[in-house]
């Protein structure tokens, strides 16, 4: 009987150190809708199908599904090239102000260029502050096509989006793309949330004061960029601080994911202590399970 309460004790434990994305079943969310659910217009019947797989979407007590296509990326996006081809897609869930942004790449493998932390930042960039959204692909591809399925999804869903800043968004997203093909994403990432933060704070009145901005964090984060890479992050900066934002308000959700990334520049995946200690703890609890029967 000791050994059992070990084991369940254990259990318990591990049930601890497990992070879960589920939650209880709560029903239709009568305040903002049911889950949009955008697939890519490319799609065969056979990569929705897989898609709809990888989100979830039957466990959903109710859905509504559409498609994001090349006309929409003209929509969303100036100078968008209609005969894009849209593979990424999206589910996107409304949630309370306060509540932030949550992203998940559920297809990791297949969503190679665009991280959670730059959907966020171009997310929030676009004027999309509070939701939970999960990103699929049924093969590789880049996942820029997801951005503008979020944006159709988030105003089916009652939200109201400006041109303006969606396009500024996809800029945002391209130049992180771009940045990250010489530099660590995590710090990509971390660059563009940290230079927002501070426009925010500083609310800068003309170019030359971004370009201050911008030089400052480059030398704090200790990034090398070539002049080309650097003139792409002045351009979109100064893009960013001529928008109609409430920058004030703005500061905290910068702030929240200012933290999420630090977090994740500093995951515990890297800590070999910890796993070496999850490890033995495995052993341990296979050892206790085996001497029961002996």
């Amino acid at each position: 009987m000791k050994k059992l309460i070990t084991i369940i004790a254990m259990i318990l434990v591990v049930s601890t150190l497990t992070p879960s994305w589920a939650a209880a079943n709560v029903g239709i969310n009568e305040k903002y809708g049911v889950p949009i659910v955008v697939y890519g217009g490319n799609l065969s019947e056979d990569e929705k199908a897989s898609v709809a797989d990888s989100l979830s979407v039957e466990e959903e007590a109710e859905v509504e599904e559409i498609e994001v296509t090349g006309d929409d990326l003209v929509t969303y996006i100036k100078d968008g090239d209609a005969r894009a081809r849209m593979f990424s897609s999206a589910k996107i869930t409304r949630t309370d102000e306060g509540e932030g942004l949550v992203i998940q790449i559920v297809t990791p493998d297949n969503i190679t260029q665009v991280t959670t932390e730059m959907y966020a930042n171009a997310m929030l960039t676009a004027g999309i502050e509070n939701a939970t959204v999960e990103v699929a692909a049924p093969k590789p591809v880049t996942g820029h096509s997801a951005l503008v399925g979020i944006y159709k999804a988030y105003e089916v869903n009652g939200g109201q989006l400006d041109p303006e800043r969606t396009d500024v968004a996809n800029d945002e997203l391209e130049v992180a793309t771009e940045l990250a093909e010489d530099v660590d994403e995590a710090k990509v990432s971390e660059l563009l949330t940290e230079i927002k933060k501070q426009i925010a704070e500083q609310n800068p009145a003309s170019r030359e004061d971004v370009e201050q901005i911008v030089e400052d964090q480059l030398s704090k984060l200790q990034i090398e960029l070539s002049p080309e890479d650097r003139q792409l992050l002045v351009d979109l900066m100064d893009r960013i601080r001529q928008l109609d934002i409430d920058f004030s308000q703005w500061s905290t959700q910068l702030e929240d994911l200012s933290k999420t990334i630090e977090d994740k520049l500093t995951d515990i995946v890297n800590d070999e202590g910890f796993w070496a200690n999850v490890r033995e703890f495995f052993r341990n609890l296979a050892n206790s399970i085996r001497s029961i029967f002996n």
